[in-house]
């Protein structure tokens, strides 16, 4: 039998698109059984998993099935395609995303049933995802284990942190890493750079630390990895909204199980922080100088000598140099640093050890807000927004 829809997990049962092939040869049906202490589930295995059946037991409420029906599959051993005729050239790699897809439904369905809980009860965007195969089980479970704290199950009310939360249970700390220390570090990075001009150039360190702040949190935000839980595009996008639409939050993020990205697809990735971060940073500078001129006519007016030696900051010309150094430095840094240095090396081998993972961030992410203040002052001088005063 061949399915073709999917049904809320909220009655007796569900129904999934069938997995493997359809065909005719008698399946041998085994099963076994997980015995928690809530729930049963109940697997019955025709040679190829043409029948998928889970139990759910809570307490005193009605006995609840999800069902997964499908034909069986010939072939030796319960492998796919066998007997009636392989895949050949381009739907291969079609039906082997078809084949993760529907794995990740599963997996995240059993999860939820695991849980207690019905697909109806999750938010719009993660549905989808479920029913669409995008997420597997593992993403559930992060969610429900995140919506036990009451800060976080407020927070993933919203898509943008849903999205990253689901992808990094760290994320909050990072933000807090990089907007908490950020003042002290770039504060430190201006007095080493500047040293005995530090005080005549206070101005200067003024408005370099409020673009900063500003920025922190959005340089933590864009690059982050994400779990995609976007709507699709109308049908009537055009092809460079198809184009940014497929390409990842981070250009070195790991893909989920059913997801590939393209080289050209993680390039665009940093195109699109790039020009985020150019927007961005342009504004957090035009605020972060206009309030330093503001400062600076207000101290001309009290201390005349301070007349002779300040000079009011070039408000379009800083803002413009800050957002092209976002654009290009900051994000290259920020690209690396999450997806390459805690996604891909941290995070695997300090899973288990939130304390030492969370220290460890702090201790790099501290380092490169450091970095990138050295950077600025050099590059702002080198385009000479800001000059050397005697």
């Amino acid at each position: 039998m061949s399915i073709s829809t999917c049904s809320q997990l909220s009655g007796h049962s569900l129904l999934l698109p069938q997995l493997f092939h359809h065909h005719s040869h008698s399946p041998t049906s085994q099963k076994f059984h997980i015995i928690t202490h809530k729930f049963t589930f109940t697997y019955k295995y025709p040679t190829s998993f043409a029948q998928f059946t889970t139990t759910y037991l809570p307490n005193s409420r009605p006995l609840q099935t999800l069902a997964f029906a499908g034909g069986s599959s010939g072939g030796h051993g319960g492998s796919r395609g066998g007997g009636g005729g392989g895949r050949d050239g381009e739907g291969e790699g079609e039906e082997e995303d078809k084949g993760a897809s529907e794995k990740n439904k599963i997996d995240a369905l059993v999860a939820i049933v695991a849980a207690g809980r019905t697909l109806s009860s999750l938010p719009k965007d993660l549905k989808a995802a479920v029913e669409a195969g995008r997420i597997p089980g593992s993403t559930i479970r992060q969610y429900f284990e995140l919506e036990k704290s009451p800060i976080l199950r407020w927070l993933l009310q919203f898509g943008g942190f849903r999205e990253r939360l689901l992808a990094d249970d760290l994320f909050l700390t990072k933000v807090a890493i990089e907007c908490g220390v950020g003042i002290f570090t770039k504060s430190a990075a201006e007095l080493e750079r500047r040293r005995e001009k530090f005080t005549k150039e206070l101005d200067f360190v003024f408005a370099d630390v409020v673009m900063a702040i500003i920025a922190d949190f959005m340089l933590v935000w864009l690059p982050a990895p994400t779990v995609s839980l976007r709507p699709p595009l109308s049908t009537s996008a055009g092809p460079l909204a198809k184009f940014f639409y497929g390409c990842p939050d981070n250009a070195f993020q790991v893909a989920m199980a059913g997801t590939s990205y393209s080289f050209l697809q993680r390039t665009g990735a940093v195109v699109r922080n790039g020009v985020k971060l150019f927007a961005i940073g342009t504004g957090a500078s035009l605020i972060g100088t206009a309030i330093t001129n503001l400062l600076i006519a207000i101290r001309k007016a009290f201390d005349k000598s301070f007349a002779v030696e300040a000079e009011d900051v070039p408000v379009l010309s800083t803002s413009v140099a800050y957002g092209v150094y976002m654009a290009v430095s900051s994000n290259l840094r920020y690209q690396v640093l999450a997806g390459v240095i805690e996604q891909r090396i941290l995070e695997p081998l300090l899973h288990q050890q939130k304390l030492l993972l969370s220290a460890m961030c702090f201790a790099v992410r501290t380092g490169n807000t450091f970095l990138g203040s050295l950077m600025w002052v050099d590059y702002a001088r080198w385009t000479g927004v800001q000059k050397i005063r005697e």
